[in-house]
């Protein structure tokens, strides 16, 4: 399964139970269908760089979240519908970051090291 990384620019409320529901949605979905989340990380709250406009609203402050995962690319194309359609949802992307984890790990970056005897 190729391993991906999203990022997220949410819409901000005053409550985080929106941000927790769309980073819950987002995982689900990626569970649901065999995939691997790897690693989620806040951003935390921005100042957008441009007054952006989503839903017929305007922004001027996110919460910007990433989330890396494995999954098929079936699954991130429903998960690319999935953010299209959330409200909450200002920008996203998905980037391809390799086929394996393999790939993505630096040379000699290891979590178990078999030389050591």
């Amino acid at each position: 399964m190729p391993f991906y990384q999203l990022v997220c620019i949410a819409a901000h409320y005053p409550e985080y139970k929106h941000i927790k529901d769309l980073v819950t949605r987002a995982a689900s979905h990626i569970l649901d269908n065999g995939g691997v989340v790897r690693r989620l990380d806040s951003w935390g709250t921005r100042t957008l760089p441009q007054r952006m406009r989503r839903a017929k609203m305007y922004y001027n402050i996110g919460d910007y979240w990433t989330m890396q995962f494995d999954a098929s690319p079936s699954t991130l194309r429903g998960l690319n519908t999935l953010m299209r359609h959330d409200p909450r949802v200002i920008r996203w992307t998905s980037l391809k970051v390799g086929e394996k984890v393999e790939d993505v790990l630096m040379t000699g970056e290891k979590t178990v090291d078999h030389t050591r005897a």
